[in-house]
């Protein structure tokens, strides 16, 4: 019984699996960013990371979701990047599968 239902759960985790696209930005100017405004926008963003302890965030369609903490460094590389998401969300956060430019 433990079995099926460990499978149950497992299944239904990768149902909820999707992708996004967007902007990796920064918790301090959040959707301020959306990578219009090209280097400008990336370099705020990675200053507010790497210099303000700001958390890295990602914006889609105005929208900011939060980085789970165990993916944070999946996105480091990224911030000031757009980026396609793959991941689970839960609530208003989500958890960094595979980011890719």
């Amino acid at each position: 019984m433990k079995r099926v239902l460990f499978v149950l759960a497992f299944g239904s985790m990768l149902a909820m699996a999707d992708s996004w696209s967007g902007f990796i930005s920064d918790s301090m100017c959040a959707a301020k960013h959306t990578g219009a405004n090209g280097e400008k926008d990336a370099k705020c963003a990675q200053a507010c990371v790497k210099e303000h302890g700001a958390d890295p965030v990602f914006v889609s369609d105005g929208k900011v979701y939060k980085i789970a903490d165990d993916s944070k460094s999946k996105v480091a590389d990224h911030v000031g990047h757009k980026v396609t998401i793959d991941g689970t969300m839960n609530g208003d956060t989500i958890t960094v599968n595979d980011v890719k430019m």
